[in-house]
């Protein structure tokens, strides 16, 4: 049993790019699936799929690399199930210079943190990518 799910999946994708494998097989959630379609969006990874498994769904996120060099160079896990970090709206953090994007849970959803500052809405920050 899994005691942080989302710090499993942001670890299993920093390995991956490590040994600059196309593609990682991650087990299904609702959370992690939006944490996906954030980063498609964003343009960290090509593309994502879901697989049909006998217990649960597996997540098979495509990642993504230019010219030989890796698109996601950090992820990190900042609100950890024991220790919650909220921000404002006002308080949204930028990542390495607005290079990357923190990505957030609100209560419109799971929301990148350009997306939040156009809501006008805080929440949960759950990791950093860059």
């Amino acid at each position: 049993m899994l005691t942080d799910p989302i710090a499993d999946m942001l670890t299993r994708i920093r390995n991956a790019v490590r040994i600059k494998s196309e593609k990682v097989d991650i087990p299904l959630s609702r959370m992690k699936l939006e944490i996906a379609k954030i980063l498609k969006e964003e343009g960290f990874i090509r593309a994502y799929k879901i697989l049909k498994d006998k217990r649960q769904g597996i997540l098979r996120v495509f990642l993504k690399y230019m010219d030989n060099e890796n698109v996601i160079s950090g992820l990190k896990r900042i609100s950890k199930p024991g220790r919650r970090i909220y921000v404002g709206k006002d308080e949204i953090p930028r990542v390495m210079g607005s290079v990357g994007i923190a990505i957030l849970t609100t209560p419109r959803g799971v929301l990148s943190d350009n997306a939040c500052r156009n809501e006008g809405v805080g929440g949960e920050i759950i990791c950093y990518v860059w």
